[in-house]
């Protein structure tokens, strides 16, 4: 039995544990916060309103069971306010501004998000009674990147040129130096870190699925800006279960843990971005397709991927779904909803299949 198995993941050790969750807003954060409402949790979530219409955490509405509170992490004030409301256990620090390409446009709110917004929420974590422990997600931009297609391991060195990859090396530091000042003793405090993700419900823009979905609906083939560069695609359920696993194993046996975790998919489900709207193309019957963008972009990394071998080791967290079901999970859930369909039982029966996979 895994710590990343249905047991892992059971009611028995998150029924009724509290839990500070922000960015329940974003994508991945409305994933886990539907998850911890099938597991017991009892939630307390603070995010920005939604950046998109729509937006999953509306249609995965109602949250009966959970406060979700409308606030930034980049004000001290509001922080204080939803830890005092909560009263975590556990800490799961999720907001960020999570993209490339408006890290350009706007590098000071990026900074100010996954910066000094995770230095807010360390402050107000780090001599709160009770808590036993807090997991930053970060990402797998967090690795300086030189183009070489070898997978990231833990030990790399942290960089990033541009301003999200750089300001999430930064806030990686930031929380080394909060864990070495101020966690020596009481809460854990560590990192996670995750590649890109797809599954139903993501509609930001400069994303791929939701630019591919927008091109279902429009006619019109994806215009790709960097169809060749290779990415860690995975179900979003695949990091979200490693986080679960983690935070567990911060409260219950945290002795001899690392302070930074991988969760990527496995080596075989590296895809070229183009390969990945092929692939999903198939289940719209060969729509959208792509073409080449040829105007100007900023800079990425022509490839990015990532070592998960000590999340093996030290959880036993594995990969569940090849790229193949991912992206039919994802097609799936997004024809339901162009159907009209109810999303919240879909979206509770693909977390009730994941965790009933064996591995």
């Amino acid at each position: 039995m895994t710590a990343s198995s249905p047991a892992a993941l059971a009611p028995d050790f998150w029924n009724g544990r509290r839990v500070l969750l922000t960015g329940h807003t974003g994508f991945k954060g409305a994933w886990l916060s539907l998850w911890l409402d099938v597991l017991g949790a009892r939630v307390t979530a603070l995010a920005l309103p939604p950046p998109t219409t729509p937006a999953l955490i509306d249609v995965l509405a109602p949250w009966p069971g959970q406060f979700h509170r409308t606030g930034d992490i980049r004000d001290p004030a509001a922080v204080r306010r939803v830890f005092d409301e909560a009263d975590p256990e556990i800490v799961l620090h999720l907001a960020a501004q999570a993209l490339v390409r408006p890290s350009y446009a706007d590098p000071v709110a990026t900074y100010a998000s996954n910066v000094m917004g995770t230095v807010n929420i360390l402050e107000a974590a780090r001599s709160r009674p009770g808590l036993k422990a807090v997991l930053v997600v970060t990402s797998d931009k967090v690795y300086e990147n030189f183009g070489r297609q070898v997978p990231f391991a833990e030990d790399a060195r942290l960089g990033g040129k541009d301003p999200y990859s750089n300001s999430k090396a930064c806030c990686e530091l930031v929380t080394a130096s909060y864990r070495a000042s101020f966690f020596g003793t009481g809460a854990r405090l560590a990192t996670a870190r995750a590649g890109n993700v797809i599954g139903g419900g993501d509609w930001a823009l400069d994303r791929l699925i939701p630019d591919v979905v927008r091109a279902v609906g429009s006619g019109r083939p994806v215009r790709l800006r960097n169809p060749g560069s290779v990415r860690p695609w995975q179900h979003v359920l695949e990091p979200l279960s490693g986080y679960l696993a983690y935070a567990r194993r911060l409260v219950e046996a945290p002795a001899g843990l690392p302070d930074a975790l991988n969760f990527g998919p496995d080596p075989e489900s590296f895809r070229t971005v183009a390969e990945v709207v092929e692939a999903i193309s198939r289940h719209f019957d060969g729509r959208p397709g792509w073409q080449q963008d040829d105007g100007e972009h900023p800079p990425e990394a022509p490839a990015l991927t990532l070592n998960s071998e000590l999340a093996g080791r030290i959880l036993n967290w594995r990969p569940r779904l090849s790229i193949e079901t991912a992206l039919e999970w994802t097609a799936a859930w997004y024809a339901a909803h162009r159907a009209g369909a109810a999303m919240r039982p879909i979206t509770l029966e693909q977390i009730r299949r994941f965790q009933n996979l064996t591995l």
